[in-house]
């Protein structure tokens, strides 16, 4: 079975997702408060994330947003498409604590089904979400030793 690879990098960190004969996505993105989520999730993300994303707390809804920004931007590279599937086509879940999914698709329920995501929280400040083909697959994370990180 042939390695498949997916990498993103966000804020001087960087995540690399590898695996043998199924398709992945990774995505990290650094938290903004400052970012404007509302206005953002209003023209990319569907409808029913926007109203997942307004009934979350204030206080939480900027992770809200990266927490749903970067399980659609992992499905996406997972897909192999890019952004030339629109944002609004699917939806993913956006409730922090909330198990992440892919809860809707134009192409059906058997997309749904076909595939499996895990959250990841790299580093204070980051958001991260690994979406792959499947399911039954296991994360496993490595962090290179301190010596090893380039500090360019």
């Amino acid at each position: 079975r042939p390695l498949e690879f997916n990498l993103s990098h966000s804020g001087g960190l960087a995540l690399l997702a590898v695996t043998r004969g199924r398709p992945v996505g990774v995505d990290i993105e650094r938290i903004r408060p400052e970012a404007d989520d509302e206005r953002i999730a209003q023209r990319f993300f569907s409808p029913e994330e926007v109203a997942a994303l307004a009934a979350v707390p204030s206080e939480r809804r900027s992770e809200a947003f990266f927490a749903c920004w970067t399980r659609k931007e992992a499905y996406l590279k997972a897909r192999g498409v890019g952004l030339s599937l629109p944002l609004r086509s699917f939806s993913v879940s956006v409730t922090p604590g909330r198990p992440p999914a892919l809860l809707w698709s134009e192409a059906g329920a058997q997309e749904i089904a076909r595939w499996s995501f895990r959250d990841l929280s790299p580093a204070p400040g980051y958001a991260g979400a690994v979406a792959a083909e499947g399911t039954g697959w296991t994360l496993r994370l490595w962090q290179p030793a301190p010596e090893l990180i380039s500090r360019a």
